[in-house]
């Protein structure tokens, strides 16, 4: 399981920061959020089981992508959301298979709202605060992950949430903590990559960063055991799906979103 996490990260680390790095001719960056963004959306719809119902599941996908692209041109996402709704609603009159159709519904837009919006938040974090600010959030992430994995694997006893992921312990919680706090506080150093903040915000937005990414964590937890299912997909070795390795980094995404916003802008 290491050796494939290991190698999964060797080339799926650089193909990240080479999309954040470089903005032209093109978002490179967008693009990976929108292959992304699709792909966990069709995870996301297999565990929940709208794919079987295509009609719904096609929407979905299609809203998703739409709102990604859309972080380039237009600022209303909140009427995107609601013609998705409507127009996803008067789809319903035309699907053949009615059997929990509005549940079938409510999870497509649920899919929608929980991968698409939170990916468009990445996305606009790197067109309006810059490549920086997303490095900021996708290594702090990375770093607490690592070091809670790391950790809750070597000396982890104390089961954190039990009910929803057996293997969390309040070890490699407190480890990610502290995994994303040293890699906040790097970004303070004078280098290529470097962010005007000091010790003690960089110490407050490293644990913010990692409390919400474990949150995001334990909610696409207590997803996949609500449908009885293991991993969101094998698309990453030792990692699973797509979703499986987002499920952290679009809530801490969110959450340096809502600090650039909100603290620094």
């Amino acid at each position: 399981m290491l050796k494939k996490r290991l190698i999964t990260a060797l080339w799926g680390i650089p193909l990240v920061i080479a999309a954040v790095w470089f903005d032209g001719p093109i978002s490179w960056f967008t693009l990976l959020a929108v292959a992304a963004g699709v792909l966990a959306g069709m995870e996301f719809y297999r565990i929940t089981g709208v794919m079987k119902n295509p009609p719904l599941a096609v929407f979905g996908l299609a809203a998703i992508l739409y709102i990604l692209v859309s972080a380039h041109y237009t600022d209303y996402q909140s009427f995107i959301l609601v013609t998705a709704a409507v127009c996803s609603l008067a789809l319903l009159l035309f699907v053949r298979r009615r059997e929990n159709v509005f549940m079938d519904w409510a999870l497509m837009l649920g899919g929608v709202l929980y991968i698409g919006f939170l990916l468009y938040l990445l996305v606009i974090l790197r067109l309006d605060a810059g490549r920086d600010w997303l490095f900021l959030a996708l290594f702090a992430t990375f770093g607490s992950d690592t070091l809670a994995y790391f950790v809750g694997k070597a000396i982890g006893r104390h089961k954190m949430a039990p009910a929803i992921s057996p293997g969390k312990t309040w070890e490699g919680a407190i480890a990610g903590l502290m995994g994303a706090v040293i890699v906040v506080l790097l970004f303070t150093l004078d280098a290529s990559i470097h962010l005007h903040l000091a010790c003690w915000q960089a110490v407050i937005l490293g644990l913010f960063i990692s409390v919400s990414g474990q949150i995001g964590d334990l909610v696409e937890s207590l997803l996949k055991r609500s449908f009885g299912v293991k991993d969101s997909g094998s698309i990453m070795p030792g990692h699973g799906g797509i979703l499986d390795r987002l499920d952290s980094v679009l809530f801490a995404g969110a959450a340096v979103y809502l600090y650039y916003f909100l603290v620094v802008v």
